[in-house]
């Protein structure tokens, strides 16, 4: 029987390998139905609905975004870049049986496209729901390292 952490690890590692491949389709149904997407841009604690953000997105956002990108309807990811994620620093804030289990990951994804490589890294936020033996993403904050620096497109999802 896995433990908590391993069933959380191996949840979070398929996430990173379905974005790492281009599987964004796969990697939606991975969301909850009632769920948010945040990157905040210039603090980590501004309010969302007063401030601007990289990305702030339900469900209905991140499927558009995904379909895009597996359509190749964005053209910024024309051609698409050639990316791996490192995921490490796993915490675990909640025990088998809970309906929501708090998770904070760093993450390092390093980006290749046109002969450029880039560097993004962060600390993601989740609230997982445990679902039929896994999970679903109910809450995904990501705090990028460079939050309050100028970016380029990220052209692709987090």
């Amino acid at each position: 029987m896995s433990s908590l952490r391993d069933k959380v690890e191996n949840f979070l590692y398929k996430e990173a390998r379905l974005m790492d491949e281009n599987r964004y389709l796969e990697w939606i149904e991975l969301y909850a139905d009632e769920c948010l997407y945040w990157i905040p841009c210039n603090e980590e604690d501004y309010d969302p609905t007063k401030h601007v953000s990289m990305l702030y997105a339900d469900q209905n956002v991140l499927r558009s975004h995904a379909l895009r990108l597996d359509e190749g309807k964005a053209f910024a990811q024309q051609p698409k870049s050639r990316m791996r994620r490192i995921v490490s620093n796993i915490e675990i804030d909640g025990a088998e049986g809970d309906e929501e289990i708090g998770v904070f990951a760093n993450f390092t994804v390093t980006e290749i496209r046109k002969h450029e490589q880039r560097m993004h890294s962060g600390r993601s936020q989740y609230k997982l729901v445990p679902e039929n033996g896994s999970f679903r993403i109910k809450y995904k904050k990501i705090n990028l390292v460079s939050i309050d620096e100028a970016q380029d497109n990220v052209t692709f999802l987090l």
